[in-house]
């Protein structure tokens, strides 16, 4: 059944990062010889990644896409309890049963990922959408489908070898089998049988694909819940950014106790997202630690994050919550201060009262005392 999500269309901001590569790759094609190699004639697909909360439960997704009759990590690649593995068709629509005599060309990959972000291999941007905020809506832990962010990625499907690389913000995937068992030209079947026996027992090609996979979409999902953190941070100095004016100008600030705390509270919030309650700021992902197989997984994975530019943002983002962390100081030091200021004048209300019955007693005493007097 087609998807029926019809998903907003927004003005997405474009990194000067990103025009730099595009502008460099389009002089590099208008001055470059006509010549394409087979690389570049292979059709260029479009890898996407989509962030919708701040966790996944992933044993609630697989739960989910169990009962929607979804095959759960199709190539046996054993990282399903760190990540859930799926196949999609290409075409728009969400239900497995659409797959169905599609050919291999036809069938994307999606991966899910614990920190909320889903990323999709050759599949329509709308049955992403669709499956994020609505199938595995259920699954997620504090959802912010209100600032949705995607980021994607192009890559090209490279027969020609069997190792990925990644080369300004295009991926070539290595999709060359890897053990030569269909290379073989042999005409007896008992000799073919033979020779598959003497073949050394490596991981199939769509493993060793597989995992190339799940290591760029890592580094992809980093880069996107990055992006969401950058977001949140870029609100949060919107509103503060009057604060600096108001102290230049000498007056005071007219915020209330609840608000100071809100603040503190939000970029503590951001913080602990982005240096403890993530693998953003780790070399590499538990995952690939787990992993039985040495395929240079780490090396997709820090390719992305160079090309995306992760380790700059990140160090960028902590400098620039330093600087939060200075105005949430100023707005805790005003709440000192006003609390400071509210307990000083209950005070002075207190020492003017008790003078005041004191003023009164010494009075009447003085009263009573004449009164004696003059009878």
């Amino acid at each position: 059944m087609p998807c029926q999500f019809k998903m907003q269309s927004h003005p997405r901001p474009v990194s000067l990062r990103r025009a730099a590569i595009e502008a460099q790759s389009y002089q590099d094609k208008a001055f470059s010889p006509s010549i394409e190699s087979p690389v570049n004639a292979v059709e260029r697909k479009t890898l996407t990644a989509c962030c919708v909360a701040e966790q996944y439960d992933l044993k609630r997704v697989a739960d989910i896409l169990r009962n929607y009759h979804y095959k759960l990590d199709p190539n046996s690649t054993s990282l399903s309890p760190q990540v859930v593995h799926i196949e999609l068709p290409t075409t728009t629509g969400s239900l497995p049963q659409m797959m169905n005599g599609q050919t291999r060309a036809c069938i994307g990959d999606v991966f899910i990922f614990p920190s909320g972000t889903i990323v999709a291999w050759n599949v329509a941007e709308e049955t992403l959408i669709h499956l994020a905020t609505k199938t595995l809506l259920p699954a997620v832990v504090n959802p912010h489908l209100e600032r949705l962010e995607t980021e994607d990625l192009e890559y090209v499907e490279d027969l020609s070898k069997d190792s990925s690389s990644m080369k300004g913000d295009t991926i070539y995937l290595g999709c060359k089998s890897g053990n030569g068992r269909n290379q073989a030209v042999v005409t007896d079947s008992a000799e073919a049988d033979e020779i598959q026996r003497a073949l050394p027992e490596n991981p199939t090609s769509d493993v060793n694909i597989t995992l190339a996979k799940i290591a760029f979409s890592s580094g992809l999902a980093r880069s996107t819940k990055l992006a969401v953190l950058e977001s949140l941070l870029n609100e949060y100095f919107e509103s503060t950014r009057s604060i600096p004016t108001m102290l230049s100008r000498g007056k005071g600030l007219p915020f209330t106790r609840s608000f100071v705390l809100q603040k503190t509270g939000q970029l503590m919030s951001i913080r602990a997202q982005l240096n403890l309650y993530s693998e953003l700021t780790d070399s590499l992902p538990d995952l690939f630690w787990d992993s039985r197989y040495e395929l240079g997984l780490e090396r997709s994975y820090d390719q992305v994050g160079r090309a995306l530019d992760v380790g700059i943002r990140i160090k960028t983002l902590n400098e620039k919550m330093d600087y939060a962390q200075e105005i949430a100081s100023v707005l805790r030091g005003q709440l000192s201060e006003q609390h400071g200021n509210r307990l000083e004048w209950i005070i002075i209300a207190l020492i003017t009262i008790e003078v005041g019955f004191e003023v009164r007693r010494i009075y009447n005493e003085k009263r009573s005392s004449l009164s004696d007097v003059i009878l």
